[in-house]
């Protein structure tokens, strides 16, 4: 039977709850998202990864936003502190990849085995600064080529990347955090947000954008069947789409409906990292079972959780830091 066409992060702290792995176990998520309200130490963090894949019964994908910079959920004395990716761009694409190759490894020591990065959205000068410093570049031959080395990076540790925002997030100058970002460029200039997205279309994992194009459609991208389209045969990315987190305030309507909306425009699972038990159930039942298609994309992406290998860390820290100075 498919796993429930979700990825959940209500995880209330640093521990499961009985209610909560009760929850789990009825919904059946593909995977789940954590975030800083559930780090503390190592042991801990471990703890919570293993009973989380204890609750569904599987070895089920377990994400973060380790981007570094501004947004990083393992911090403090027992992780490295990293800079903001915008400002390691200009160390190239050895650096890139041993950045996150090294942040991949810290993350697989916990049992997370995904990370939503790269950020493969241009940025301009305009970009909101929620996002701004998250991009790898200003150009899509920079931004595709850091991507590419971050990429190739994170699955060298086998970890699963998300390649986001789908079809691109940088001409946005709203936050979608609260609001939903309207770009009214015409279509012939979006090629150039579409650029990197298209060169690492091979990549198993993507995100969509909650941002709306008037060019193309009057829907924000997460919920147009005309935008996830696009993802599909324009850009030509046939791995799996999650959408960006449904309950940020840039889309309408209820949560539920939210993620009803997503599915029937074409994303393989929904995203909702913020809530209680009572607020993601009807999400869940919303979502529904993942489809045929869906199934298909997963457990291609699933193939390339490769074990975990013996890596020179001292080493590959020293070469990063030479890099960086």
């Amino acid at each position: 039977m498919a796993a429930n066409a979700t990825i959940l992060g209500g995880i209330g702290g640093l521990t499961l709850s009985p209610d909560e792995a009760a929850f789990f176990r009825d919904a059946d998520p593909w995977g789940f998202i954590l975030f800083g309200r559930n780090v503390d130490n190592p042991q801990q963090l471990l703890r919570l990864t293993s009973d989380l894949r204890d609750a569904v019964g599987r070895e089920a994908v377990i994400t973060v936003d380790q981007e570094g910079g501004r947004v990083q959920r393992l911090r403090g004395q027992h992780w490295a502190d990293w800079p903001e990716p915008l400002d390691q761009a200009p160390a190239g694409a050895r650096a890139m990849w041993l950045r996150y190759h090294l942040i991949a490894q810290e993350l697989r020591a916990v049992g997370i085995d995904s990370n939503c990065a790269p950020t493969l959205d241009v940025a301009q000068a305009e970009t909101h600064p929620f996002l701004r410093s998250r991009c790898l570049g200003m150009d899509p031959a920079t931004v595709a080529e850091l991507g590419r080395a971050a990429a190739d990076g994170m699955l060298a540790a086998g970890v699963l990347p998300v390649m986001k925002h789908m079809p691109g997030h940088g001409r946005a100058v709203a936050d979608s955090h609260h609001d939903l970002p309207v770009v009214d460029a015409p279509e012939e200039e979006l090629e150039r947000d579409f650029a990197p997205f298209r060169a690492l279309n091979d990549l198993p994992m993507g995100m969509t954008a909650h941002i709306r194009f008037t060019a193309l459609d009057g829907a924000p991208a997460t919920a147009s069947a005309r935008m996830i389209g696009l993802i599909r045969d324009r850009i030509g990315f046939d791995g799996l789409l999650m959408t960006d987190d449904i309950t940020m305030n840039a889309l309408s309507g209820t949560e539920p409906e939210r993620a009803a909306a997503a599915i029937s425009a074409g994303c393989d699972l929904v995203l909702h990292c913020n809530g209680t038990v009572a607020q993601m159930q009807p999400v869940v039942a919303a979502a529904a079972a993942m489809s045929p298609e869906a199934c298909r994309r997963a457990d291609a992406a699933l193939a390339l959780r490769c074990p975990i290998q013996a890596t020179d860390i001292t080493a590959l820290t020293a070469e990063l830091r030479a890099l960086l100075t």
